[in-house]
């Protein structure tokens, strides 16, 4: 049985979600984006391990090299996931906005 790996967990790690950041502007090697970090190639390896299983990134052959790549319908999923917040934050926002609005216009 093939375990997947969980999304959340793959973008709860700063190191994981840099790389993200560099890959969404551009498809890159391994070694040109371990250039972009204080830690090992093989350290930057088992993180783009971990957002290739989870699906978060994408692989090309090009020659011999790999780039990789953001795989944005990926990213697009954990949007949707978070929509069903916004609107409760949206909610929570304009209330908080309105007491606001009220303690200022008593102060008057």
């Amino acid at each position: 049985m093939e375990t997947r790996r969980d999304i959340f967990q793959a973008i709860a790690d700063p190191t994981r979600r840099a790389i993200i950041a560099l890959i969404a502007l551009q498809a890159m090697t391994p070694n040109a984006i371990a250039e972009h970090f204080d830690s090992t190639r093989q350290a930057v390896s088992k993180h783009l391990r971990v957002l290739s299983e989870c699906e978060l990134i994408a692989q090309k052959q090009q020659g011999r090299e790999i780039y990789y790549s953001l795989n944005v319908n990926k990213m697009k999923e954990i949007d949707g996931w978070l929509e069903q917040f916004r609107a409760i934050w949206e909610t929570q926002f304009n209330q908080l906005d309105e007491v606001l609005q009220t303690m200022k216009s008593r102060k008057k």
